[in-house]
């Protein structure tokens, strides 16, 4: 098969890309490409942004450089498994099979490992909305954007202060806070209970008030535009030694000279095809929607605490955290949805227990690696197929800037900041 190549936009050579996934990072990808003149196509089996672009708390935050790995976030782990409220649970079957992944979660938690993935997750995550900002524009969805900025809470300033690492990292990267104590935090939540004594105030930190239809509304105008969105599912690849000819899927082989795997979770078995061996796993996440809430916070706030963040919607109050190993096949156990009610009541005692029938719950599969670093760049076998996924708790947030790294290493630029710490041989 022989392509034709003709100008970009940036003035080099425009591909035939197929985008393989329809989350928030899949939809930043293609819609970066096609400003860069090529041809794209979205390869979805489902909805687009049905999966964990779906149900995640909808945050914007440059302020999330703390690893998940920190050092003494092994003490805490019995503690967590033990308390029924905790944030962290595993089901025990598959622990054989997440085993390897956990070992290198600790052994990810070292000073000096931590700090350089801080300043590489700084890098992803710097100036969220205004990345977003072209695609937003483009797209007329600035009423679904805010940034009125991020709390999270402790309920001692002991809790605080035993957070002096992940402070410290946060300073090092250039994240603006404020520290409010007591009355003063009350005051700008009045909502929140007073058994939160400390919070910290994120001004540069954004959200959006409903993620599904954020990603919808870049995906309708990447339509717009000329993209094309195709139902289907990938299935492989067809290569010409380490050139790509096309993607396999269900439906057909598309043709094309490039390709991105932005299939979060489950973008494990695509590696494997091109060569690559990934420690990539999933944590399940769930969240819940209190409809009709009364006692809505003005901005999302973290518990610390609890793990979880309340974000304001358009539909209601999201309550969204807690992490489950499980694996992609088992159900959902639905009562960990319904604890993130529990936990919100501590955080707000005036919310309304709704109807079990009224709250929305939901589960989603976080792409999550044990170095909390995504993966980006060219696959193995070949330089045409390029990863994008493993954005773990940042997804949202890194998207708009993940895709233009995407843009970046198609056209054959240097990348805008650097990439090496997101590789995807650095497991060897």
């Amino acid at each position: 098969m022989t392509m034709t190549a003709t100008p970009s936009l940036d003035g080099g050579p425009s591909k035939r890309i197929v985008v393989i996934g329809g989350g928030v990072i899949g939809v930043c990808a293609a819609s970066w490409l096609l400003r860069d003149g090529h041809a794209v196509t979205i390869v979805e089996p489902g909805e687009i942004g049905n999966g964990a672009s779906y149900g995640n708390a909808g945050c914007f935050n440059p302020s999330s450089v703390v690893p998940m790995s920190m050092p003494g976030n092994l003490s805490k782990v019995p503690g967590w498994l033990l308390d029924p409220l905790g944030p962290l649970s595993i089901r025990w079957p598959y622990l054989p099979t997440i085993a390897p992944w956990l070992i290198r979660f600790v052994r990810s938690g070292t000073p000096e490992k931590v700090a350089a993935q801080a300043e590489a997750l700084g890098h992803l995550l710097r100036d969220s909305v205004g990345v977003y900002r072209p695609l937003v524009a483009n797209a007329g969805a600035e009423v679904l954007v805010r940034q009125d900025g991020h709390l999270m809470v402790y309920p001692t300033r002991a809790d605080f202060e035993a957070d002096a690492l992940a402070w410290k990292l946060r300073r090092d990267n250039g994240i603006a806070f404020t520290v409010i104590e007591d009355g003063a935090l009350w005051q700008q939540e009045p909502a929140l209970s007073r058994s939160y004594r400390l919070g910290v105030f994120f001004p540069d930190n954004g959200h959006t008030i409903n993620p599904n239809r954020f990603v919808g509304a870049l995906a309708d105008a990447f339509l717009r535009d000329g993209g094309k969105i195709i139902r289907a599912a990938a299935q492989g690849f067809e290569l010409e030694g380490a050139a790509l000819r096309g993607v396999r899927t269900d439906v057909g082989l598309l043709p094309c000279n490039a390709a991105i795997i932005a299939t979060g979770a489950h973008s494990k078995r695509f590696a494997q095809q091109l060569g690559d061996s990934i420690p990539l796993d999933t944590e399940r996440g769930y969240h819940i929607v209190i409809p009709s809430c009364e006692n809505m916070p003005r901005v999302p706030i973290m518990d610390t605490s609890g793990k979880f963040v309340a974000t304001p919607m358009e539909g209601g109050l999201r309550i969204a955290g807690t992490v489950e190993f499980a694996g992609l096949d088992a159900k959902p156990d639905w009562k960990r949805a319904h604890k993130l009610l529990t936990l919100g009541q501590r955080l707000f005692p005036g919310l309304a227990m709704p109807k079990t029938e009224d709250a929305a719950v939901w589960m989603g599969f976080r792409p999550s690696m044990p170095d909390s670093l995504p993966v980006i760049g060219p696959s193995r076998l070949s330089a045409d197929v390029i990863y994008a996924f493993g954005h773990g708790h940042v997804g949202m947030a890194g998207g708009a800037q993940t895709g233009l790294l995407v843009a970046d290493l198609i056209a054959g630029r240097t990348p805008r900041i650097p990439i090496a710490a997101f590789s995807p041989r650095r497991f060897g």
